[in-house]
């Protein structure tokens, strides 16, 4: 069986370490600009081949990951590919994207003879670099057959969920448990604070007893230590993912309270100035600190 050509589209913080580690296969690797050319030059000189349009990838890429913000801009690259598409190709959205949408675009797709996967990512821009993400996939058996041995190459743990849009679903229940994480421990903090608790007595009681996690952990790497790094997911990012959530349970219906609950915390950063690039999950604690009249 040929060897899949590989075209990777949004080669950031996470998209680096997937076209990385797919050159480190041996596959061949396309890749387009963006804004940031300091990536492109990296993966050129590791033997990828940059092309100037989307039309170009599409003509010579039998497998196109996707690493975008989110599925407006999603929709707008499978729009770009789609004319210039062969037949069997497989587009593979690596975003936290809509479900919705996600569906939706399989249809536009199969009506093309060419398949949709959603394998959302789970893990840090250094394990990306590792090659040891984890993925959730949403796609057909036989089209999930063809992609496992590829993604293989830059995750470490591979789940295959059920149809396309089923990974995607399953991304963002794991973003609620995680986000919701965050702003329970920033409003946690922030009262600590408030009744004459210190964060640092604070995190000697939680960190190594059962209520403790990876999670708390790299959250906790900027309230404890002050790395503004340690947890590079932007407020931005984590807004629309509960946005996503809360559409999903507003489609079936669902009450989710706390959902709205912790989507509510991040609105409120965002609305007091944490939208921008650097602006990340742990730095919340901040905001909810200012809330509350703490610095």
């Amino acid at each position: 069986m040929a060897k899949e050509t590989i075209g990777v589209v949004g080669v950031g913080l996470m998209g680096h370490g997937i076209a990385k580690n797919l050159l480190a296969a041996d596959y061949p690797v396309t890749v387009i600009a963006h804004r940031n050319r300091t990536p492109i030059e990296s993966l050129t000189a590791l033997g990828a081949v940059e092309v100037g349009d989307l039309t170009q990838m599409a003509a010579t890429c039998s497998v196109i990951h996707i690493c975008a913000p989110g599925s407006p801009q999603v929709e707008e690259i499978v729009d770009a590919l789609l004319p210039a598409l062969k037949r069997g190709s497989i587009v593979v959205d690596c975003s936290t994207s809509d479900p919705t949408s996600t569906i939706a675009l399989a249809q536009k797709l199969a009506k093309a003879g060419c398949h949709m996967a959603d394998a959302p990512l789970g893990g840090t821009p250094v394990q990306a670099e590792q090659g040891e993400l984890a993925t959730m996939v949403g796609a057909d058996a036989e089209v999930f057959a063809r992609l496992e041995p590829v993604i293989a190459s830059w995750a470490g743990a591979i789940v295959h969920i059920g149809p396309c849009g089923a990974g995607h679903k399953m991304k963002l229940l794991n973003n609620f448990v995680s986000l919701g994480y965050a702003a329970l421990y920033s409003e946690a903090l922030a009262l600590s604070r408030k009744v004459g608790i210190s964060v640092d007595q604070f995190d000697s009681v939680i960190r190594g007893s059962r209520m403790d996690c990876g999670f708390y952990q790299t959250f906790m790497g900027y309230a404890v230590e002050g790395n503004r790094e340690a947890h590079k997911f932007t407020l931005t990012n984590a807004l629309k993912d509960l946005r996503y959530l809360e559409a999903m349970a507003d489609s079936i219906a669902l009450a989710n309270p706390v959902g709205n609950a912790v989507k509510n915390s991040f609105a409120l950063a965002s609305a007091a100035g944490g939208s921008g690039p650097e602006d990340y999950v742990p730095h919340l604690v901040d905001y909810i600190a200012r809330q509350n009249g703490l610095d």
